[in-house]
């Protein structure tokens, strides 16, 4: 009951704190918010310096963004939990699309709005909170790692646990960086697919030609993309490029419904849903192809010629046991040879890489974590797989083998990650904060 108390006692505080960090667009994808995101690195140190850390840095690696590190040193024989979020965030999207505007945070119906509130500053301000129910003096050992880049796929994270591995050392990892499947009923993110993208451009004449004098016997290369991208998916919506690991999610494990799919993701009426299989496993376990981006004129700028190139930027996710150079390789495949008319087309392989990853819940940390989930929000812990990709799991797990990797979160299906009116559902918060500081109890050996 005491430590209860004492986290209901901090969280009106960290409620406030966390409007204050979202309230700093640190969108590090953004140069023009560089000094942003750095400002954000600054006030969660001073967060960590306030919440009794025995030395709090601010480090970064090859021009990347900043990241916070703090210590709470563990009391003798005890282990020492690394506990991570990121203080970056994405673009809005448009904040004239914004119920309220992004950066200033807003409470409706029980939910805090604002681009950041839930991915993840909620994350941030999950450990924070956690350390000021123990006053600054937990139980275990604690080093709170905070990153800048991971929106940007964290390009330097390899960089910082080589330079930084003495000071990130540690037995257990608690990554807040997923989301439950309900407000009220807690998860352990068992995998993730992983992520791969190419650039494809499509190329046909010289230079426009007039659609009009020509138009017939040529082609244009806009047209030809586009049946170039309709052959990524099959009449089922099944991705159709060879060579991919397709999964099924396990037939004991939890699933969600259709109709709460469309609700989550505002599906218009109509719009039938791509593949077939469970919703989870879809989601989760099987490959999923998108055109994220087209270069061609905008239709107010459009003209009567033919277009003599086009080129789209194409991202892939991948299913739990796939490698991620053999996929991009067979997408880049697919694409050169689906191209049209003859056309001409280059494929140009894109940065965004990560591997898929598997998580076992086997081991002491996994059952003291579903145990004290399960406390804090009344409902027994969900173990599944997210279709999300978090490349730094998979460098967490290089970097320290022997520690657990425990994934959490403080989002839920209405959290809106990355997308317009981002929140936090505020009772959710509680608990994610009460979960982990039961979490850090009970690790005490």
């Amino acid at each position: 009951m005491a430590l209860r108390d004492a986290v209901s006692s901090v969280l009106d505080d960290a409620r406030t704190d966390l409007e204050r960090l979202v309230r700093i667009p640190s969108i590090w994808a953004d140069p023009a918010h560089a000094d942003d995101t750095r400002r954000s690195a600054e006030a969660v140190a001073e967060l960590a310096r306030a919440a009794g850390a025995a030395d709090v840095s601010v480090i970064s690696a090859g021009g990347g963004a900043p990241a916070v590190v703090a210590h709470w040193p563990a009391p003798e024989g005890q282990p020492t939990v690394l506990l991570y979020a990121h203080h970056d965030v994405q673009p809005t999207g448009g904040d004239e699309l914004w119920t309220t505007p992004p950066f200033e945070p807003a409470e409706r119906d029980g939910r805090l709005y604002g681009r950041g509130a839930a991915d993840d500053k909620a994350g941030v301000m999950t450990h924070i909170a956690t350390l000021r129910a123990y006053d600054g003096r937990p139980p275990v050992g604690v080093t709170l790692f905070i990153e800048g880049e991971e929106e940007s796929g964290s390009p330097t994270l390899t960089t910082l646990l080589v330079e930084h591995r003495e000071a990130l050392a540690c037995d257990v990892i608690v990554i807040a960086d997923s989301s439950n499947p309900s407000v009220d009923v807690p998860a352990l993110t068992t995998s993730l697919r992983g992520l791969v993208d190419v650039v494809v451009e499509v190329s046909m004449l010289e230079r426009p030609a007039h659609s009009g004098v020509f138009g017939g016997p040529l082609g244009d290369a806009l047209t030809a993309l586009c049946h170039t991208l309709a052959s990524l998916h099959d009449e089922s919506g099944e991705v159709a490029v060879p060579g991919l690991v397709h999964g099924e999610a396990p037939a004991d494990g939890p699933d969600i419904s259709e109709a709460q799919l469309r609700s989550d993701a505002a599906v218009l009426d109509g719009v039938k849903l791509l593949g077939d299989g469970t919703v989870l496993g879809r989601m989760a376990h099987k490959p999923a192809v998108a055109v994220l981006g087209i270069d061609a004129p905008r239709v107010a700028d459009a003209s009567n010629v033919l277009l003599p190139r086009a080129r789209a930027f194409v991202s892939m996710r991948l299913a739990p046991g796939d490698d991620a150079a053999k996929a991009q390789l067979a997408l880049s495949r697919h694409l050169e040879e689906n191209v049209p008319w003859g056309a001409q087309v280059t494929v140009t392989p894109g940065s965004g890489t990560a591997e898929p990853f598997t998580i076992s819940t086997v081991g002491g940390p996994f059952d003291v974590a579903r145990a004290a989930f399960a406390d804090a929000y009344g409902n027994d812990v969900v173990e599944y797989g997210i279709g999300g990709s978090i490349p730094f799991i998979a460098e967490f797990a290089r970097a320290f083998p022997g520690a657990a990797v425990l994934v959490t979160g403080v989002g839920d299906p209405a959290s809106r990650w990355h997308g317009i009116d981002e929140s936090l559902h505020l009772g959710m918060f509680g608990r994610a904060v009460l979960a982990e500081a039961l979490l850090l109890e009970g690790l005490v050996r």
